[in-house]
């Protein structure tokens, strides 16, 4: 499975919650320690890198075209030129901008494109890209800390360049994701989306009465999460409506958006899903991509705003697709552990948790 990461995602990212910055390192370093990647500080050339579950590999910025494939060049002019005043917002109060951000967004944007490319061009069966999912961005602006569609221009590339026509976005993200849906409403692109809806939430979109228009009509799925859903409702949302529309869908390819913002912990959306959930979720995941298209798979991690959290999320998610936990694996089971205590250790004293 590769590991799409570059050393700039160690930096600023593109939430105002700058405490989640630091998910990108911590999951770095986690994986390393449960023996899924090198040792982050002093890898060991005792041990072929085939012998890691994931192999790292590094991006390059997605080019100026590469962008242009979904975004107006307005958009993508006015992205560069918050770049360089390096203060205020590129959207309407959510997305700072900064000095760098220009970077950060096209090596988010190019990471997911260099994870389509492994997987359609054969070398990967599953990638992922942790900097990746950025679903709120529209054709013409950012939104929701999100500058550029990465999902969206990495289906622009995968149509263009390997000719593939039934691609099946499968969402978990706590938010809808406005913008990926904008994008591809009029298109038979299967597009799923499970979140936290009651017409209020942020980005208040994501009514399962929009199934989209014209060519696009009947492939867009938006499935409604009330605040605080659990494993066992979400699991069965899962069951009774994504998992039998991927399947009528026959995709040729997969590409998953975690979500580690539906994590009981996570302070911005409050739904209920616990590590256990996430790894039952991944297994189902794994399943349908082996049963229907060879097991292609592109991840991306979309929102998660809980560091720890969202590492242990991360570390127990790629761990199922990469099929690299043993039966009763006591490094599973530590996980499970200490994300209980620590979610619990919150909701004690939350003050000390902000």
């Amino acid at each position: 499975m590769a590991f799409i990461y570059h050393e700039v995602f160690d930096g600023r990212g593109f939430s105002k919650i700058s405490s989640s910055w630091r998910r990108y390192s911590l999951a770095r370093q986690l994986l390393s320690d449960v023996g899924f990647l090198p040792p982050v500080d002093a890898p060991d050339v005792s041990a072929p890198l085939e012998s890691y579950p994931l192999r790292v590999v590094r991006p390059d910025a997605a080019s100026d075209d590469e962008i242009l494939r979904v975004h107006t060049p307005e958009h993508l002019a006015r992205v560069r030129e918050a770049d360089a005043r390096g203060t205020g917002f590129l959207d309407y109060g959510d997305t700072p901008a900064w000095r760098g951000v220009f970077r950060r967004a096209t090596l988010a944007v190019g990471g997911t494109l260099l994870a389509a490319r492994l997987v359609a061009g054969g070398r990967f069966r599953c990638a992922f890209n942790p900097a990746g999912g950025l679903h709120h961005a529209q054709r013409d602006r950012a939104g929701g800390f999100c500058p550029f569609n990465d999902i969206v221009i990495a289906v622009r590339c995968l149509q263009s360049e390997f000719g593939y026509r039934r691609i099946a976005i499968v969402d978990l993200d706590g938010h809808h994701g406005d913008g990926t849906e904008a994008l591809l409403y009029d298109e038979p692109i299967l597009t799923i989306s499970m979140h936290r809806f009651d017409g209020r939430f942020y980005p208040r979109t994501g009514s399962p009465s929009d199934v989209g228009r014209g060519a696009g009509f009947g492939y867009n799925l938006n499935v409604a999460l009330e605040r605080g859903t659990d494993d066992e409702t979400y699991l069965r949302a899962f069951d009774r409506w994504v998992a039998p529309a991927v399947r009528r869908y026959l995709p040729q390819l997969l590409f998953v958006v975690v979500g580690a913002d539906s994590h009981e912990a996570d302070p911005l959306v409050r739904l209920g899903l616990t590590l256990d959930g996430y790894a039952r979720l991944a297994q189902r995941l794994r399943t349908l991509a082996r049963e229907l298209c060879d097991g292609r798979m592109v991840a991306v991690a979309g929102g998660g705003y809980a560091p720890e959290h969202v590492a242990r999320c991360w570390t127990v998610v790629l761990g199922c697709l990469a099929d690299a936990w043993l039966p009763g694996d006591p490094r599973l089971a530590a996980l499970f552990a200490a994300d209980r205590r620590m979610t619990r250790a919150a909701s004690e004293n939350p003050l000390e948790h902000v």
